[in-house]
């Protein structure tokens, strides 16, 4: 979805405020709010401030993103909100930290409010991107770069002429019409601003792999855009990373094959080619028959534990490496299989609360990973349990050497039910994904930069 639409220059401001709930009533200011929305402003602060005193809205990094769901004519609306001091709330430190403030109001007939919200921390989240934002110096400049952010703003991207870029373009061309290649994808991490090459490629369609929006005029380049969370610092990885999702949201078929272009993050060069064919390079999880994707599990929510799995991986908790196992599909099938090593944290609260495509819910997943046994996930993304015990008979499955427990009941659970099962290694942080008993590896932690 591109949210761009539902953002005015006009709701983004520098605050003058230095309390929360002060912050919240300017930026309730600047909203449409008369003849749009069936609630006075003061009914709406109460609102915001109610959710912020039962779950905080504090992100980390700096950011905020405030939000409730109304009865409006509109199905969005956004306003930012920038202060470099920080804010105070009822004495609570972590909002001396907030620096950025997004309020997100909803309309309550929005079933996708969640995925927005998602969308919003995925395109923000990134430390230094945040911290770019907060050091502009000029307003303007800076209601320049959220627009752009958004994908709102009709802007003519940096076109990087290096001669060697131009000249890996040319060859990553020939190379895929040479070796039949029906796509070439390029990896966006590779540069510190959005890329479009001077020239077009042939015929072929071009994919951007990239963890958030892109403007008007990358659109016009590239013909889809594959979201990938949080990238690995191996390049392998992330190309695996991305044609799961691609497969899970229907952008790359089984039998397409790729042509992928890279290079070191943020380095602005491309030195790497891989023609990547999919049907042989994931035979041992897929087959024509059997699709990644579970019936009833919506892509994104793969999408999402993938990245809380990836983001576990590489920065382990507190220092020191976690190893956990989430299982995505009916639970209620699932639930024939498993009982609970404790009590469940999830009982009792609403399932927007404790779904996964709540990016609030990020920081409890990784405190709850530490916990002995499972998450179970439903198709939609709501979390059903954590701590669960997985025991599903499986004394056939044969698995690598080092591979435990977790693992094992990763395989079973994914050969028993139609489900997809994805485990962090606490030992080596490798990410892997196990399909109707088949293993994947999707994250492989490496000590040191893959070259």
């Amino acid at each position: 979805m591109q949210i761009g639409r539902f953002i005015a220059k006009s709701r983004i401001i520098d605050l003058k405020s230095r309390d929360l709930e002060s912050a919240f009533n300017e930026l309730l200011s600047v909203c449409p709010l008369k003849g749009n929305i069936a609630r006075s402003q003061p009914k709406l602060l109460e609102d915001l401030l109610d959710r912020e005193r039962n779950m905080t809205t504090y992100l980390g990094n700096g950011i905020a993103m405030p939000h409730t769901k109304v009865t409006m004519k509109r199905p969005y609306i956004l306003a930012v909100g920038r202060v470099v001091s920080g804010l105070e709330y009822e004495g609570i430190p972590d909002y001396n930290e907030v620096r950025l403030v997004f309020l997100l109001l909803a309309s309550n007939k929005e079933s996708n409010y969640l995925t927005v919200l998602a969308l919003l921390a995925q395109i923000f989240q990134e430390k230094v991107f945040a911290n770019e934002l907060v050091a502009i110096p000029e307003i303007e400049h800076f209601k320049i770069k959220i627009l752009q952010a958004f994908g709102a703003r009709r802007s003519v991207p940096k076109r990087l002429g290096e001669r060697g870029n131009r000249f890996m373009l040319k060859q990553s061309d020939r190379i895929a019409r040479n070796t039949k290649c029906n796509k070439i994808i390029m990896f966006g991490d590779t540069f510190r601003e959005e890329y479009v090459p001077d020239k077009p490629f042939s015929l072929l369609d071009v994919l951007l792999v990239a963890n958030g929006g892109i403007s008007i005029g990358a659109r016009e380049f590239y013909q889809e855009t594959i979201p990938v969370r949080s990238f690995s610092t191996s390049r392998l990885s992330q190309l695996r990373s991305a044609v799961l999702i691609g497969l899970t949201r229907g952008i790359l078929d089984f039998k397409d094959k790729l042509c992928c272009v890279c290079g070191i993050p943020k380095s602005d060069n491309i030195d790497t080619l891989v023609v990547v064919d999919i049907e042989k390079e994931f035979h041992s999880v897929l087959t024509q028959e059997a699709k990644l994707l579970p019936p009833g599990v919506r892509p994104e929510i793969l999408e999402r534990v993938f990245g809380i799995a990836t983001e576990l991986s590489i920065e382990g908790r507190e220092g020191r490496p976690i190893g956990c196992l989430f299982v995505v599909g009916d639970s209620e099938k699932i639930k024939e299989f498993t009982k609970p090593l404790v009590l469940n944290p999830f009982h009792g609260y609403n399932d927007e609360d404790r779904n996964v495509l709540n990016p609030f819910m990020d920081e409890t997943v990784k405190e709850l990973s530490s916990i002995d046994g499972a998450f179970i996930i439903r198709g939609d993304g709501v979390l059903d349990s954590a701590g669960t015990l997985i025991h599903a008979p499986d004394t056939e499955h044969q698995l690598p050497g080092g591979l435990g427990s977790r693992h094992a009941a990763g395989a079973a659970i994914s050969k028993a039910v139609n489900c997809i099962s994805i485990v962090v290694s606490s030992s080596t942080g490798q990410v892997t994904v196990f399909r109707n008993g088949k293993m994947l590896s999707l994250i492989e932690k490496v000590n040191q930069r893959e070259i």
